[in-house]
């Protein structure tokens, strides 16, 4: 036991351990933090960069692709198209486009988007690189209006002139016509501009077209400037010839307009931005004076009108003074009968009116206040007009052209037309007309015809008849007579005639040239030449010596 106990305490305990933690960065940690940060400052870079995010509406998606359709704006990519979905309704298609955050000034109600799309178009071809690289987004931003988010995109593509210096105006015309956008724009034959937008008015009753007229021809626009549609060719055939116009090749197929000054018209102010000009049907047209003042009239013809339609002249002595409107056919349900109601205006301004006043004749255009009061005064010139009327001023369908059958209303005097009056029914003057000249002959030959008729040609044959038949009996009468003539009548008249020479010869032997009568005729008239002469010297020497009838001559004195 002492031994083991010994041994045992020869053994020493083994000191405790003390473990110490030792607080250090490690270089484990260095790349994960790196990374955490650049993607930190890359996602703050990233939102600090993105721009807003729009929509725009299209009736379709064709060449649209999420995430590859770009936005452009003079070839500068300024946003990108992330989703495309329908509309609610499914009438289009909605596209989400991410912008860059510098576009977000521009993204105003006036800013456009559009998608480009190869085309050909007034003769110009553009587009042509998406054929390869795909259709983008067009944009034209623009810094005025309110901001907004959500657009609706141009399913045509405008014509960009906002940076270009020169002037818009808008013309305003019935139809569309030829005209394109992209249309050129002439003046004097030169090409200054172009058709950039057309669009209808708010009555839809017109349409009005936009056009850019560059610098410095859109100075030439004036308030007395007309345009007119130079489309086609202008081809006119009247008393003076025929007549052809056009601009140029390009405007006989796509279409054009062209302005200038009327003829013998001074330019006036220049025209403002966006000014309203009306859009003639042709040159011609654009040089006709226009009139503000307007009288409507019905005229009722009882015979056919082919030939007559709205725009025919209505004229007087040959000069346009009004239009037809319009031209119907009515049925009378009382009569049973048809007539034909033709609505005519009247400009009473194409009348050069002359004032009598103080025994002086002036031309009205030099007295305007006083005409324009005369014009006010509703009940002269209806009374003015009852004159005309009562004196046989008349409405009278005439053929203005004999090709094409086309007619016109003639105005002037018939003084030997049926008395008239102007009346008004159901709103409208009634203007008093005549038949035309054609159907007043075919009227006279029909009430010939109708006398013609009366005649009693079977009574006159049969008492011809009886003439010829008397006729030829004293013609028998007379041929009997004859006959005796030549036996008995003619001999005795040739017996007589013979006599008649002999008794003529005896006269010719009496008073001839060598007859003893014409021989004794000469001696008297010589013995009287003499007789003559003696007494002629004796009043000669009488004149000269006037008491020689007393005393005598002085030779025998001595």
């Amino acid at each position: 036991m002492n031994e083991g106990d010994s041994g045992m305490k020869h053994v020493e305990q083994a000191p405790e351990a003390q473990v110490q933690t030792k607080r250090s960065f490690s270089i484990v940690w260095v790349v994960p933090i790196i990374a955490l940060l650049i993607g930190g400052w890359l996602t703050f870079k990233q939102m600090s960069e993105k721009g807003p995010e729009i929509t725009i509406t299209f009736e379709t998606a064709d060449g649209l692709v999420a995430g590859k359709t770009t936005v452009k704006f003079k070839d500068v990519e300024i946003g990108k198209v992330t989703k495309i979905d329908l509309s609610d309704d499914i009438s289009g298609v909605i596209a989400t486009v991410e912008m860059s955050s510098k576009s977000n000034q521009y993204l105003t109600d006036k800013t456009q988007f559009w998608v480009v799309r190869a085309r050909v178009a007034a003769g110009e071809i553009s587009g042509l690189g998406t054929l390869l690289s795909g259709a983008y987004i067009g944009c034209e931003p623009s810094t005025t209006g309110k901001k907004q988010e959500h657009f609706k995109g141009l399913e045509k593509a405008p014509i960009l002139t906002s940076d270009l210096p020169g002037s818009h105006f808008v013309l305003k015309s019935k139809d569309l016509g030829s005209l394109e956008l992209g249309s050129p724009i002439y003046y004097r034959g030169i090409k200054v501009g172009q058709v950039v937008d057309y669009n209808f008015d708010e009555t839809a009753e017109a349409i009005h077209f936009k056009v850019f007229i560059s610098d410095p021809f859109h100075k030439k626009v004036s308030v007395s400037t007309r345009f007119w549609n130079a489309s086609g060719i202008d081809f006119t055939m009247d008393a003076t010839g025929i007549k052809m116009d056009t601009q140029s090749l390009l405007s006989i197929m796509l279409g054009g307009v062209s302005f200038d000054l009327p003829e013998h018209a001074q330019p006036g102010e220049q025209a403002e931005e966006n000014q309203d000009f009306t859009l003639y049907e042709n040159r011609d047209a654009s040089n006709e004076v226009t009139y503000d003042i307007r009288e409507y009239y019905m005229m009722y013809f009882d015979q056919s009108v082919r030939g007559l339609s709205p725009g025919a002249p209505v004229e007087i002595l040959g000069i346009k003074v009004g239009e037809v409107v319009k031209v119907e056919l009515q049925f009378d349900m009382n009569t049973l009968d048809f007539r034909i109601p033709v609505l005519v205006y009247l400009e009473p301004e194409r009348l050069n009116t002359l004032v009598t006043e103080e025994g002086e004749v002036v031309r009205g255009e030099e007295k305007a206040e006083e005409l324009e009061a005369i014009d006010e005064d509703r009940e002269r010139d209806d009374k003015q007009t009852r004159e005309l009327i009562a004196k046989g001023f008349r409405a009278q369908l005439k053929s203005g052209n004999l090709l094409t059958g086309q007619l016109f209303v003639d105005l002037g005097n018939f003084p030997d037309a049926p008395p008239a009056e102007l009346k008004v029914e159901h709103g409208h003057t009634i203007f008093p007309t005549i038949p035309a000249p054609f159907e007043q002959i075919v009227n006279r030959v029909d009430n010939i015809l109708k006398k013609v008729e009366q005649v009693p040609f079977d009574k006159i044959g049969k008492e011809l008849q009886a003439a010829v038949e008397s006729l030829t009996k004293t013609l028998d009468e007379i041929k009997v007579m004859s006959g005796n003539i030549n036996k008995e009548t003619i001999p005795k008249v040739n017996a007589a005639l013979d006599d008649m020479q002999s008794a003529l010869q005896g006269v010719e032997a009496t008073l001839g040239p060598d007859s003893a009568l014409n021989y004794n005729a000469r001696q008297v008239t010589n013995e009287l030449s003499l007789a003559i002469r003696s007494v002629r010297s004796l009043l000669e020497y009488l004149e000269r010596d006037p008491q020689a009838l007393i005393l005598g001559k002085e030779g025998d004195k001595k």
